[in-house]
């Protein structure tokens, strides 16, 4: 049984990746790391320990202040054990959509795999990769199980549209792994936010969630180094196109992610007024989404994806902000 980490896993270096050999020097360094240092949820997560027991009551789930709602005096008047249900609500929900779009992603990733020719170093990193995701939607359904709510993650109408997202692959990489940013980014920053806040975390939510960010990194690092290797070698009507594309699918994501689900407004009947406060009025609203996707807009603008045009595209989807780099000279 390998223990949880105790503390927040860092992000990964990013590296210059400019000549082939530095490019398979770093995704031979991550294959390493997947053998080194990995998790299985069925051995290494104790789900029958006492003190791993889902109560829906259990003060521990109540919204922490990373969540806007949770500040509000709507949710703050409710009676405790109604707080407890709708941040477990939250939480599930949030492992519910996590799940389903690794789903999109291992299935992506094996189509970018199937074509790989002999030698790839990225073969053997997918592969990794895909088996670690595989576990996250493992241990992201046996928490859902286990809290006895009716999760659905997804709306269906946008799950549908979802599926052609495994088929990205077939038509530009460097856009599946944009979109596989939009989808990684957004959590591991609302997730490293939880777990460095001072109050008190069920362990098993904390477990999942220090698992999940210490695997995310070499995941977020590959997609982030592909991107670096192959975009500034792409044609410059391919690079400008997915220049327009890009700020589309990470402001699509970010929304997707961070988004209160429906489902759990309906069941706990939180009025408009107040889902209108939180996540319309709020300026830090639009702050977090904009926040969640910065280390990903920072990258779009070093590797030459952000022009004066897209850069309007940007501010469309409103997750621009003014102090993103610019692409160095």
């Amino acid at each position: 049984m390998t223990s949880a980490p105790r503390s927040t896993a860092p992000q990964e270096r990013d590296e210059h990746v400019g000549d082939g050999g530095a490019y398979r020097a770093v995704i031979e360094r991550l294959s390493k790391a997947s053998v080194d240092k990995h998790w299985e949820p069925y051995r290494d997560i104790p789900w029958d320990d006492p003190e791993f027991h889902v109560d829906p009551s259990d003060p521990r789930w109540e919204l922490p202040g990373v969540d806007r709602l949770g500040g509000h005096p709507w949710y703050r008047a409710q009676p405790p054990e109604v707080r407890a249900r709708i941040g477990l609500w939250r939480v599930a929900t949030a492992m519910k959509i996590g799940l389903q779009f690794e789903n999109l992603l291992k299935r992506g990733l094996l189509n970018y795999a199937y074509r790989l020719p002999n030698g790839s170093p990225e073969f053997r990193y997918v592969y990794h990769e895909t088996i670690e995701e595989g576990h996250h939607g493992m241990m992201f359904q046996e928490f859902v199980n286990r809290t006895g709510m009716p999760i659905r993650g997804m709306p269906r109408p946008l799950s549908a549209v979802a599926q052609v997202a495994p088929w990205i692959p077939l038509i530009s990489t460097e856009l599946f792994f944009v979109f596989v940013l939009g989808g990684e980014d957004p959590i591991d920053h609302v997730q490293r936010r939880v777990l460095k806040d001072s109050r008190p975390h069920h362990p098993l939510e904390e477990t999942i969630m220090r698992i999940h960010v210490a695997e995310e990194a070499r995941h977020i690092s590959f997609a982030r180094h592909y991107l670096r290797n192959r975009v500034p070698r792409m044609p410059a009507h391919r690079r400008f196109l997915l220049g327009l594309f890009a700020p589309v699918v990470l402001g699509v994501m970010a929304r997707i992610m961070l988004a209160p689900p429906g489902p759990m407004i309906r069941r706990f009947r939180i009025p408009a007024s107040v889902v209108a406060d939180v996540y319309l009025r709020d300026p830090d609203a639009g702050r977090e989404v904009r926040d969640s996707v910065a280390r990903t807009r920072a990258l779009c603008a070093e590797i030459g994806l952000v022009n004066p045009v897209s850069r309007r595209v940007w501010k469309l989807m409103g997750i621009w902000a003014d102090a993103a780099p610019s692409r160095p000279r």
